[in-house]
């Protein structure tokens, strides 16, 4: 179980940076960034990975 949850949330950081750089990346400027959106997208990208990962299982951890 520990090495799921360490995989599982590792995925989840990934996405969840990776969201928010796309999100920041929409912008022409740093100061038009909508920072609550960035942070609500990407919380919520964060949220979705981890049920994913809960219903589909991992493929790095040994499921035997």
């Amino acid at each position: 179980m520990t090495k799921f949850v360490k995989a599982a949330a590792i995925r989840a950081v990934r996405t969840v940076a990776q969201t928010a750089i796309a999100a920041i990346g929409t912008s022409a400027l740093i100061s038009d960034v909508n920072w609550l959106t960035v942070i609500s997208a990407s919380l919520l990208a964060g949220i979705l990975s981890v049920l994913t990962s809960i219903v589909t299982g991992l493929p790095e951890v040994d499921q035997s």
